[in-house]
């Protein structure tokens, strides 16, 4: 069996309607909730209530870097950060790493090998924030910090961290709505991105996933 887990109902619903192409897939497609928190505890809560899963992967919309994916594309991570778990300083910003705290590492490795299934995807980090970026300055910023990212959502980190846990492979798959940076919902592609989630999970699951 397979978990997908969402934030909302469309992105559910936009995966279900992938899925529904091979209806003898063994999939199970639930929306946890919006943010790393809720994403945690729903995927904690299914990995511990349910049968056994072979994979788990977090999916939905997502902003995009400029310059290195567009509207409408796959991005599949093949790591996932927790871009903004640390501090601000006048220096720049520190991650728990840099600021020399015990815990464990702010990314978690993600499973890339689901991009080959897929005809058209863009493989690279996504970050996960707790606060998206809605300004020029931050976006900026961001893609200096991590000049292999893709894409930003808001759940990746919190599937990843209990699919970790739980000793569960893990994988992120997004469709990109728009290009991050200043906030301008007129420039957004919501229909095309929920479509670009249907057809990526109508190739993935044309044949068992591994």
């Amino acid at each position: 069996m397979i978990l997908v887990v969402t934030a909302v109902d469309a992105e559910r619903d936009a995966v279900m309607r992938g899925v529904a192409a091979a209806p003898a897939a063994p999939v199970q497609v639930v929306a946890g909730g919006i943010g790393p928190v809720a994403a945690a505890i729903a995927t904690a809560h299914l990995l511990a209530a349910a049968p056994p899963y072979e994979l788990v992967i977090c999916a939905g919309i997502a902003g995009g870097f400029r310059d290195r994916i567009e509207v409408c594309d796959i991005a599949v991570a093949d790591r996932v950060t927790f871009a903004d778990l640390g501090v601000r300083t006048d220096a720049g910003f520190l991650t728990l790493d840099e600021m020399g705290l015990q815990q464990e590492s702010s990314y978690v490795a993600s499973d890339s090998e689901l991009s080959k299934r897929l005809t058209q995807s863009v493989t690279g980090e996504i970050l996960t924030l707790a606060c998206m970026t809605g300004i020029d300055d931050d976006a900026q910023q961001l893609a200096a910090r991590h000049p292999a990212a893709v894409a930003e959502a808001m759940e990746g980190f919190g599937v990843a961290a209990a699919a970790h846990r739980a000793g569960v492979p893990f994988a992120e798959i997004r469709a990109i709505s728009n290009l991050i940076g200043r906030r301008d919902r007129s420039s957004w592609n919501m229909a095309g991105a929920f479509d670009a989630l249907t057809r990526a999970f109508a190739e993935l699951v044309k044949e068992p996933l591994p």
